[in-house]
């Protein structure tokens, strides 16, 4: 039940009826007519601004509009009243039975209310983490890691059809890195000193895998050639980190419905294949580029390269996919790697980059385009840094990673649910600040205890209820006599409740789950303060003593909310609290 899109579809009768009448031009577009919560509550409960879109092509005035609209709602069972605003808003306040048959709703539908058939089955591709395989996955991946899980989550409620996938970045120099680091603690565990050099990776998370190539082939790579271990190390110390990273990844319950190695493209035409697609299509071609912004011409060698003409796709320069030696650039892979994703017939594909990735958007966009004709649509979005803090003092540096905080550093600090829930607290492209203290607090600031102490809250409140010997069951209080709920701050968490399914529709057309994490701070928020109004107003306790009727229909509304607590909560991968401690 999306009470939003039932009464904006009241809006459009209404409007159609006007054209009938000769009020209204026919042939207008209502696309863009939307019904929403006003700014300001005081002033109704929804606002459309149907007049002020239609007005320039209707060639009214957006007032004469809104008065004619207005005379028409008005008219309707389900609104109180329908009032101009300004020079042509239109503020709707709805007949209270609305709010009573939302609850009932919620209760009847369950855990399902608010999912949305807005995305219609399509196939999305939801890639992120995709960390280079050289080490555990630290701060940055978390937040990312998190970002992606929620939204795949959320574009699964809003009704699309989700795989999330994981892209090895295992094709490229830093995999020999790898393995001559972990060779280096190979030989350590043969006891031999060792020295890392700039560009190898010290932390200590190797010394296990050393230890473990020891066990495995004994001494047969010691005082050997590295044409002689180099491949076979490679492939083992991947693997090695593949499990480390898997392991990091369940910490936070996430699961990756594919993992898609980059090396799987090398030596297997599938690289040749993309660009030969590109070529095929004008778009490949043999050319010199201008030097780099900031390059001096002095300081810039000019080079014929074999060139992605990606300017025709929206990129500001065109882009190098071989260089003058013959062998690919970074690019190439990546574009074989979405090639294979078009042929996978995907109707989106959605990238999640770290910050230090700006650069590689238009050029990713401009390949997708090619590739797929204009036909596959792409969005990439941007984590930005997470900055830490314990003891109102930047965190320390990971010993065992050697340089950097791992995701196990900080889950092991707070546990997953408050890692999930904080890391969406901010907009993916915004800053975040990461405060071990401040996350644990127990207070209205801390978003995470505040959602989970509503939930919890409710739940205390059916046992309370329960123990009194009502029954509490959902069947039960969905039929109970709802009208009791007639209290303004009991009509204010009921029309909370109702923005839900609109939420998530919005929430998932944007590729924002953040909104959902800051819609269940507002639904806590009107839950906690029916809660402290109820311990003036005794009538507004959800436990009425002696009285099972009534206690029923308090706990028809706190059960809705909690409904849509755990929904949202689900989405954010967050386990809802039972119980606080």
């Amino acid at each position: 039940m999306n009470l939003f899109s039932e009464i904006r579809g009241l809006v459009i009768e209404q409007l159609t009826a006007l054209q009938g009448e000769g009020a209204l031009p026919e042939g207008l577009d209502f696309t863009n007519v939307a019904v929403e919560p006003p700014r300001d509550a005081a002033h109704g409960d929804m606002a459309t601004n149907a007049a002020m879109v239609l007005a320039k092509p209707a060639k009214m005035k957006p007032r004469d509009i809104a008065d004619a609209l207005a005379a028409k709602l008005a008219a309707d069972v389900r609104v109180e009243t329908a009032e101009v605003a300004g020079p042509g808003f239109l503020n709707l306040r709805l007949a209270p039975v609305l709010w009573r048959d939302l609850v009932k709703a919620v209760l009847e539908t369950g855990s399902g209310f608010g999912r949305s058939d807005m995305g219609q089955g399509k196939k999305v591709n939801v890639e992120y983490v995709s960390a280079n395989p050289t080490g555990p996955l630290h701060v940055g991946h978390t937040r990312g890691a998190v970002f992606g899980d929620a939204l795949a989550s959320l574009l699964d409620f809003a009704g699309y059809d989700v795989t999330r996938e994981y892209y090895i970045n295992d094709g490229g120099a830093q995999v020999d890195v790898l393995a001559r680091s972990v060779y280096l603690r190979y030989l350590e565990a043969h006891g031999q000193e060792v020295a890392f050099e700039d560009g190898t990776y010290p932390g200590d998370y190797l010394i296990p895998v050393g230890e473990a190539l020891k066990a495995k082939v004994g001494d047969s790579y010691v005082g050997q050639d590295e044409s002689v271990w180099l491949a076979e190390v490679r492939e083992y110390a991947t693997e090695q980190m593949m499990d480390l990273i898997r392991a990091d990844l369940k910490q936070l319950n996430i699961e990756m419905d594919v993992f898609y190695s980059e090396k799987s493209l090398y030596g297997t035409g599938r690289i040749e294949a993309a660009l030969k697609s590109l070529e095929d299509k004008g778009l490949i071609y043999e050319g010199v580029l201008e030097p780099p912004k900031g390059k001096k011409p002095e300081d810039w060698e000019p080079r014929e390269q074999t060139l992605f003409r990606s300017t025709d796709h929206g990129d500001d320069v065109d882009r190098p996919v071989k260089k003058s030696d013959g062998s690919w650039t970074y690019f190439a892979p990546d574009i074989a790697y979405h090639y294979d994703k078009v042929q996978r017939d995907f109707d989106l594909l959605i990238d999640i980059f770290g910050a230090d990735h700006g650069g590689y958007v238009k050029r990713m966009k401009a390949a997708v385009s090619a590739l797929s004709d204009g036909q596959t649509a792409i969005d990439i979005k941007l984590t930005q840094l997470v900055k830490l803090f314990k003891n109102g003092e930047p965190f320390k540096m990971s010993k065992r990673a050697g340089t950097f905080v791992t995701l196990r550093d900080v889950v092991d600090q707070v546990g997953s649910d408050v890692t999930r829930f904080v890391m969406l607290t901010r907009k993916n492209d915004a800053p975040l600040d990461f405060d071990f203290d401040k996350v644990l607090e127990q207070s209205k600031d801390n978003p995470v205890f505040y959602v989970q102490y509503a939930h919890a809250r409710v739940c205390s409140a059916i046992r309370k209820a329960a123990d009194a010997g009502v029954d509490v069951s959902d069947a039960t209080i969905a039929a109970a006599d709802l009208n009791q709920l007639s209290d303004p701050a009991e009509l204010a968490v009921a029309k909370k409740v109702a923005e839900w399914p609109r939420l998530v529709e919005i929430a998932g057309r944007t590729n924002e789950p953040h909104r959902v994490a800051f819609y269940l701070y507002e639904l806590a928020s009107e839950l906690h303060s029916l809660y402290h109004t109820g311990k003036d107003k005794p009538e507004l306790r959800f436990v009425q003593e002696d009285n099972a009727e009534t206690t029923q229909a308090k706990i028809a509304l706190a059960r809705a909310v909690a409904i849509v607590i755990s929904a949202g909560l689900g989405i954010l991968g967050v386990t809802p609290a039972q119980e606080m401690r």
